[in-house]
């Protein structure tokens, strides 16, 4: 079983811009799709997913609307609007460069770059 891992601040706004992005998604698949891809790393607690939802919606780059879930229940199911796809496209390049620079210092062997 895969260790739960605490995210970087600003992570987790990156990641259900993400998965929004694929098609529109409720609340609660969006938690359980980050568990399910990054194998049980990523768990996202109701207290954090719900306020960065509402967050996100307020800052424009989400939008939603109440529909029936496959159960028969009602739900705020949320669509990445053309503001956060722009937004993602940012942040995921910058998330990127990051990954990247941190990998080359990564590879510094003991006496110095390889």
């Amino acid at each position: 079983m895969a260790e739960k891992s605490d995210l970087p601040q600003g992570t987790l706004d990156l990641l259900i811009l993400k998965v929004v992005a694929l098609g529109p998604v409720h609340g609660y698949a969006i938690a359980q799709r980050l568990e399910q891809v990054s194998r049980g790393v990523v768990q996202v607690p109701q207290g954090s997913l719900y306020p960065a939802l509402h967050r996100l919606e307020n800052r424009g780059l989400l939008a939603a609307d109440w529909e029936e879930t496959e159960s028969g229940r009602e739900a705020k199911f949320y669509r990445l609007t053309r503001k956060g796809r722009t937004q993602l496209e940012t942040e995921a390049a910058t998330w990127q460069r990051l990954i990247d620079a941190v990998g080359l210092v990564l590879k510094l062997s003991e006496g110095g770059a390889e």
